[in-house]
C-alpha cells in the first residue's frame, strides 16, 4: 500500500528524513524527553552532562613513567563545570572562548605517585573521531537568558554531550533562506539562547537545497556545499539515506510528536529516500569525521569574526595535502599552484593550509614561509594570519630573513621575494630540509623570475606552493606544470554561481571633445618658431595622443562632475564606497581637487612618494606628465601634497593606514583615488564602484576590476553587484583579458614533452649572444661617445637592437633557471647584468637622436623650457561639453562580453549568406533571419521579441544614417543574431536562464519594477535636475521565480481546461504581488497594473505550454 505524501509538511519532507539520515551516519537518537533528562531537566542547560562526563573519562589518559592513569572524579567534574560555566563576554567572544576551550583543551593539576603535576585534558578527540560519542535530538527546547521565553530548534547534534551543530528544516515550498534567517535572528538581541555559545556549524535545509554557516555569519555569507564526484562518497551517501530497520530506534524516532507520522513511513518503508540537496548537504557536512574535521581545522576567527571554510577552500587544502604526500623523483615534496579567483577567500585558504600542515602527522617539524612581491601584500598576509591567531614573524630586510631562517626557530615567516637575493648577498646559506613549505601569494608574478631562483637556491628541497587569484594565462600553464602542476582551481564562473563574489556590471562613459583646429594651428605655429619640421611632427604626435588629451583640465573637471553625480545617484544606500583609478599622481590630485570643489562626494588620494618610480613602467612623458599647473616646475604640486601628508600623518605607512581605515570603516571618504596602489589584494567589501580613467590590460586589469567583486551586507541590505565605469575604453582589453585566460582550456600535457631540453639549449647561447652584442663595439672599448657615433649608422643600429633583444631575453630566462643559478658564479652573473644595464642605457641615449631621422641628429628638442607653454594648447583649444553614456550597465560574463558591441568580433554559428556578398548585404541577410526567428518567438515571449526587434531596427537605422560603417553594421547584426538564435539575453539573471517561463516572466515584469527618481543637487546653477531610472533586479528575479513556482504548484493534467485551478493560481499570484512585492519589497503597483501583470503571465504560460501532458 502506498500513502501519498502530505504536501508541504516540514516533518515529513525534511525533518524526519534528516533524522533518519543522521542516525544512519552514526548519531544515536535521543527523544526530546531523553535529551532534557540528560540536561539535568533544565532548559537553560544545553550540555548533556552525564554523557560529557562519561566521555571525558573514556578519551583522556595521563601517561606517566610508562603507565597510563585516569583523571580523578573531581577533575572530571571540574572540567564539566568549567565548560558549563564559561564567563559570558558577549555572543562572539564567548563563542570564541568556548571554541578555544574545545580545541585546545584544559590543563588540570593532579597528584600521581606522590608527584603533583599539570596534565592536559581533551573535551573531544580530534585525531581519532571514532573515540567520541555522537547524539542527535529534535525539537530541543532552550531557555532565553534574562527572559521567560524559550526557543525550539528542529535538530541539534551533540559530540560528547556538547551541542556543536544546529539544523533548521523547512518544506520545499518554503525557501531555505527562511530557516537561515531564523538561525541568524536567534543570535541577535539580549536574549540569545546559550545553545549558540557552543554551536559551531549551522545548517538550513528544505529537502531541495541547503545553506550553511557558523555563529555570527550574516545571511548573505551563508554558503552552499558542492561535493566532488567520487564513487566512494556516492556509496556512503546512498547508504546514509536507507530506511531505518532497527525496531528500537524506530520506536524512539516515531514517538511523541512524531508518533502520528509512523503510518506514513511504515507504508513507504520499501521506498528509497531520494538524493536531494538536503541529503547531499547532511552527508557532506554532518557525517562525524567530516564534522570534526571542519570544526577543528577549517574554522577561523578573522579579527573576531568567525568564519567556516567554503567548499573550495576545504578541498583546495585537502588536495594540496594529498599532492605533497607523494614525493617526486628526487624524494622532495611536490609543489604546485592553487588558482582561486579573486575575492573567493584565497588568503584564508592559506591560513587553513598552514594550520593543516602543522597538524599533519607525517611532517615532524614544518616550517612555513609566506612570500609576496609587494610590501602592502606582505603586510596584508601577515595581518590576516595574525588576525586568525597565527602570528608570523615578518622579515623586513635581507639580514632579518637570514637570521630567521638560519636559527630554525621561526615556524611561520612572512617576507618579500627580493629579500632572498639580499640575504644571499650577505651570506651563502642553504637549508636542505624537505619540511619547509614556501606559500607564494600571487604566484604568477613571483614564482618564475630571477628572485624566485634565488629563493630556490636558499631552500633547494622545499615544497613550493603558489596561490594566485588571477586566471592562468594559457602560455603560463606549462611553466606551472614544471613547478608541480595545477593542484586546484576555482573559476570566476564558479564563484559567481556560488555567490562567493558578486557579478560585475560594465558601463562605458565618454567625454565629448571638439577642437578649434584653426586656432590650434595658428597657436602652434606661433609657439614653435625656430623648430625644424621633424621636431614639429614629434611635438604634434606627443600632444595629440589620447593619453594627453584625457588630462586636459576641462576633461578632468567634466569627469569629476560626472563621477560626483553618478555616485550620488546610484540608489544603493549610504554605506558603499567607490574607487577611482587615475593615470598618474598629478592627475589623481587634479581629480581630488575637482571633486572637492564640486562638493557632492568626499574623496582622498593614496599615492606613492614623489620621485619613486611608478610601478607600471616608464612613462611616455617623464618630465611633463606630472605638471597640470601653468608655469609650475614639474611635480611641484605633487611634492607640496606629499609634504602636507607627511606633516599630517607622520609617515608614509601611517598616511596609507589612516586613509584605508577611514575608507573601509568610516563614513568618509566616499571615493578613494589611486594610481598604482591598492589595485591588487585590496580587500574592502564596501567598495562597490570602480571608475577607470586609466587604460589597463591583462593581469592588471583583471586584478583591478576585482576590487569591487566582494560580497557585503549591512543594515541597509546586501551588495548585489560591483559596477565598472569606464571612461577610457577598456572594453576591448577586458574582452582580451577574459578570453585569453582560462582555467584548464587548451592545456595539453604533451606540450611538456621535451619542454626542459629546449630551455637548456637556449641557455647555452648566452655566452655567444653576449659576445656577439659586445663585438659590435670592439674598437670602441669603453668609450661611450665612440659607441654612439657608431650607432648613427642605421644598419649597425638595427643589428644592435636585434642582438640586445636576444641577449636580454636569454639572460632573463637564465636568471630564472635553478640550474644556471647553481652552476654560474656570482661574478659572472654580475658581469652579464652590468653589461645588459650599460647597453640598455646606450639604447636609451641613442634612440631619441635617431627616432625622427637624420635631420634631428644634431640637437634635442628643448622640452623643459617650452613644456609649460606647449601644455596650454590642448587646455585652451580643446573643448569638452558633456559626458555621454555609451551603454547602460551590462553583466560582465567571464568569457563573453557585450556581443552587441561593434568593437567585439563575433562569429555566426551557421552560414546564412553567400561568401561573395558585401558586408552590408550579409548584415541585411542576418537581420532578415533574426526577425523571422523573433516572429516565431513572439507569442510565447513578447518582451524578448519586443526588445530585440527594437535593437535590430535601431542598428538598421544607424546604418542608413551612416552612423555605422559596413563592417560595423555586419559585426553588430552578427552579435544580435547569435543572441536571438540562442535566445540569450544577458539581462536575464543566471538563476532564471534554465526556465523558459521564469525568463519570460522576468522580461515582462521589468517595466513594472523600474522606478523613476527625480534628483536635485545643491548646485542648481551648475547641475541640472534629471530623472534617474532605478531597476530593482533582485525583486524582479525573486518575483519571476516565485510566480513560476506558483504555477508549478497548481499544475496538473489538463490545467487549462479547469477554470477553478486557473482562478486559484491567479489568486495566489495576486496575493504574492500584493503581500510580497507591494508590502514588503516596496514596489508600488496599482490594482490595474496587478491585473495587467496577471493577464500577461497567464497568456505567456498558456503559449509556452499550450498542451499539457499527463
Amino acid at each position: 500500500m502506498h500513502v501519498d505524501i502530505p504536501r508541504f509538511e516540514e516533518k515529513y519532507l525534511s525533518q524526519i528524513p534528516a533524522l533518519e539520515q543522521l542516525i544512519n551516519l552514526g548519531f544515536e537518537y535521543l527523544t526530546p524527553e531523553q535529551a532534557l533528562l540528560a540536561r539535568q531537566g533544565k532548559v537553560d542547560n544545553v550540555l548533556l552532562e552525564g554523557i560529557l562526563r562519561k566521555q571525558l573519562k573514556e578519551i583522556n589518559r595521563i601517561p606517566y613513567k610508562g603507565k597510563e592513569y585516569r583523571f580523578s572524579e573531581e577533575n572530571l567534574q571540574l572540567a564539566v563545570q568549567k565548560l558549563k560555566n564559561m564567563e559570558y563576554d558577549g555572543p562572539r567572544k564567548t563563542n570564541e572562548a568556548i571554541y578555544e576551550r574545545l580545541t585546545l583543551g584544559l590543563v588540570l593539576g593532579q597528584t600521581i605517585e606522590g608527584n603533583a603535576k599539570s596534565f592536559a585534558l581533551r573535551y573531544i578527540d580530534w585525531r581519532d573521531w571514532k573515540k567520541n560519542s555522537f547524539h542527535v535530538t529534535p525539537e530541543l527546547m532552550v531557555a532565553c537568558p534574562r527572559s521567560l521565553k524559550t526557543a525550539s530548534f528542529d535538530i541539534v547534534l551533540f559530540v560528547n554531550g556538547i551541542p556543536l551543530a544546529v539544523i533548521e528544516c523547512a518544506p520545499p515550498s518554503v525557501p531555505v533562506d527562511q530557516g537561515v534567517s531564523r538561525l541568524v535572528r536567534s543570535q541577535r538581541g539580549t536574549h540569545i539562547p546559550r545553545l549558540f555559545h557552543y554551536a559551531q556549524l549551522l545548517l538550513g535545509i528544505n529537502r531541495d537545497s541547503a545553506r550553511f554557516g557558523t555563529t555570527g555569519t550574516p545571511v548573505r555569507f551563508w554558503s552552499i556545499w558542492r561535493e566532488p564526484d567520487d564513487p566512494t562518497t556516492q556509496n556512503t551517501l546512498l547508504e546514509s539515506i536507507r530506511r531505518i530497520a532497527a525496531p528500537r530506534t524506530k520506536d524512539l524516532l516515531f514517538s511523541g510528536d512524531f508518533a502520528s507520522s509512523r503510518k506514513f513511513f511504515d507504508a513507504n518503508a520499501s521506498a528509497k529516500h531520494e538524493i536531494t540537496g538536503q541529503t547531499k548537504a547532511i552527508h557532506a557536512l554532518c557525517r562525524p569525521k567530516r564534522l570534526l574535521d571542519l570544526i577543528y581545522k577549517f574554522m577561523v576567527f578573522d579579527n573576531g569574526v568567525k568564519k567556516i571554510a567554503r567548499y573550495q577552500q576545504y578541498f583546495a587544502v585537502k588536495r594540496t595535502l594529498s599532492h605533497i604526500r607523494v614525493p617526486d623523483a628526487t624524494g622532495r615534496r611536490r609543489g604546485g599552484i592553487v588558482w582561486h579567483t579573486q575575492g573567493s577567500g584565497k588568503s584564508l585558504t592559506m591560513v587553513m593550509l598552514a594550520r593543516s600542515l602543522a597538524e599533519e602527522p607525517d611532517i615532524s617539524d614544518p616550517r612555513i614561509v609566506l612570500i609576496t612581491d609587494r610590501k602592502d601584500l606582505d603586510k596584508q598576509i601577515k595581518d590576516t594570519f595574525a588576525a586568525c591567531d597565527m602570528a608570523p614573524q615578518r622579515s623586513r630586510t635581507g639580514r632579518d630573513l637570514l637570521e630567521l631562517v638560519s636559527r630554525k626557530k621561526a615556524g611561520l615567516i612572512t617576507t618579500l621575494v627580493h629579500k632572498f637575493d639580499k640575504a644571499l648577498n650577505i651570506r651563502k646559506y642553504q637549508d636542505h630540509s624537505i619540511d619547509i613549505f614556501m606559500l607564494i601569494d600571487e604566484s604568477h608574478r613571483t614564482q618564475f623570475g630571477a628572485f624566485a631562483a634565488r629563493m630556490r637556491q636558499m631552500f633547494p628541497n622545499a615544497c613550493y606552493l603558489g596561490f594566485t587569484g588571477t586566471p592562468l594565462m594559457k602560455k603560463e600553464k606549462n611553466n606551472f606544470e614544471k613547478f608541480g602542476g595545477l593542484i586546484d582551481h576555482y573559476t570566476i564562473d564558479q564563484a559567481i554561481r556560488d555567490k562567493a563574489i558578486v557579478p560585475l556590471l560594465y558601463e562605458a562613459r565618454h567625454v565629448e571633445m571638439r577642437a578649434d583646429e584653426k586656432a590650434m594651428d595658428a597657436w602652434f605655429r606661433r609657439h614653435t618658431r625656430g623648430f625644424t619640421e621633424t621636431e614639429k611632427i614629434i611635438l604634434k604626435k606627443k600632444y595629440a595622443c589620447a593619453e594627453w588629451l584625457d588630462k586636459t583640465e576641462r576633461v578632468l573637471y567634466l569627469r569629476a562632475l560626472d563621477i560626483s553625480r553618478h555616485f550620488r545617484n546610484i540608489p544603493w544606500g549610504g554605506g558603499y564606497k567607490g574607487q577611482l583609478v587615475a593615470p598618474d599622481r598629478s592627475t589623481a590630485l587634479a581629480y581630488h581637487r575637482h571633486l572637492g570643489e564640486i562638493g557632492l562626494v568626499s574623496s582622498e588620494v593614496i599615492i606613492s612618494a614623489p620621485g619613486r618610480h611608478e610601478t607600471r613602467g616608464k612613462r611616455r612623458f617623464a618630465s611633463m606628465m606630472d605638471s597640470p599647473g601653468k608655469g609650475n616646475e614639474p611635480k611641484d604640486h605633487v611634492m607640496e601634497f606629499w609634504r602636507e601628508m607627511m606633516k599630517r600623518h607622520g609617515s608614509e605607512a601611517e598616511y596609507n593606514n589612516r586613509i584605508i581605515e577611514h575608507f573601509k570603516y568610516g563614513d568618509d571618504p566616499k571615493i578613494l583615488i589611486v594610481v598604482d596602489k591598492l589595485q591588487t589584494g585590496f580587500d574592502a567589501p564596501r567598495n562597490a564602484v570602480l571608475y577607470l580613467t586609466r587604460a589597463l590590460r591583462g593581469h592588471a586589469l583583471l586584478q583591478t576590476i576585482a576590487r569591487v567583486n566582494r560580497i557585503h551586507e549591512d543594515e541597509g541590505g546586501s551588495k548585489e553587484f560591483g559596477l565598472i565605469v569606464d571612461y577610457v575604453g577598456i572594453l576591448g582589453e577586458l574582452d582580451k583579458a577574459l578570453s585569453r585566460y582560462s582555467a584548464l582550456d587548451d592545456f595539453d600535457e604533451e606540450d611538456l614533452i621535451g619542454a626542459l631540453a629546449p630551455i637548456q639549449e637556449e641557455l647555452k647561447k648566452l655566452p655567444q649572444r653576449h659576445a656577439s652584442l659586445g663585438g659590435l663595439f670592439m674598437k670602441a672599448h669603453h668609450d661611450e661617445e665612440i659607441r654612439e657615433t657608431l650607432l648613427r649608422d642605421e644598419a649597425i643600429r638595427n643589428t644592435f637592437h636585434q642582438r640586445l633583444t636576444e641577449f636580454s631575453k636569454t639572460l632573463e630566462l637564465a636568471l630564472s633557471n635553478d640550474r644556471f643559478m647553481a652552476e654560474t658564479s656570482a661574478a659572472e652573473r654580475k658581469m652579464y647584468k652590468d653589461d645588459l644595464r650599460r647597453f640598455r642605457e646606450l639604447k636609451k641615449t641613442v634612440d631619441p637622436r635617431h627616432a625622427a631621422g637624420p635631420v634631428s641628429n644634431h640637437r634635442d628638442i628643448d622640452h623643459c623650457n617650452r613644456a609649460p607653454r606647449i601644455e596650454e594648447m590642448p587646455d585652451t583649444h580643446i573643448q569638452a561639453d558633456e559626458v555621454t553614456q555609451i551603454n547602460p550597465p551590462a553583466l560582465i560574463s567571464p568569457f563573453e562580453i557585450l556581443n552587441e558591441n561593434p568593437f567585439c568580433q563575433v562569429k555566426v554559428s551557421r552560414p546564412i549568406y553567400g561568401s561573395n556578398q558585401t558586408a552590408a548585404s550579409k548584415a541585411d541577410a542576418i537581420a532578415e533571419v533574426a526577425q523571422k526567428l523573433l516572429t516565431e518567438h513572439e507569442e510565447w515571449d513578447p518582451a524578448f521579441h519586443g526588445k530585440f526587434s527594437k535593437i535590430i531596427q535601431q542598428v538598421i537605422d544607424d546604418y542608413k544614417a551612416r552612423k555605422l560603417s559596413d563592417v560595423e553594421y555586419l559585426d553588430r547584426m552578427t552579435g544580435i543574431y547569435i543572441r536571438v538564435e540562442k535566445r540569450g539575453d544577458r539581462d536575464v539573471p543566471l538563476v532564471l536562464r534554465d526556465s523558459k517561463n521564469a525568463a519570460a516572466f522576468y522580461r515582462m515584469l521589468r517595466p513594472y519594477f523600474t522606478t523613476t527618481h527625480r534628483e536635485k543637487t545643491d548646485l542648481d546653477s551648475m547641475l541640472q535636475t534629471h530623472d534617474v531610472l532605478f531597476f530593482d533586479a533582485t525583486t524582479t528575479t525573486h518575483a519571476a521565480k516565485a510566480i513560476d513556482d506558483i504555477l508549478h504548484r497548481h499544475w496538473k493534467v489538463r490545467f487549462w481546461d479547469d477554470p477553478d485551478a486557473i482562478k486559484q493560481a491567479m489568486n495566489d499570484i495576486d496575493d504574492y504581488l500584493y503581500d510580497e512585492v507591494n508590502a514588503i519589497r516596496g514596489i508600488e503597483l496599482s490594482p490595474d497594473q496587478m491585473d495587467e501583470i496577471i493577464d500577461k503571465i497567464m497568456r505567456i504560460a498558456r503559449r509556452q505550454t499550450p498542451s499539457p501532458g499527463g
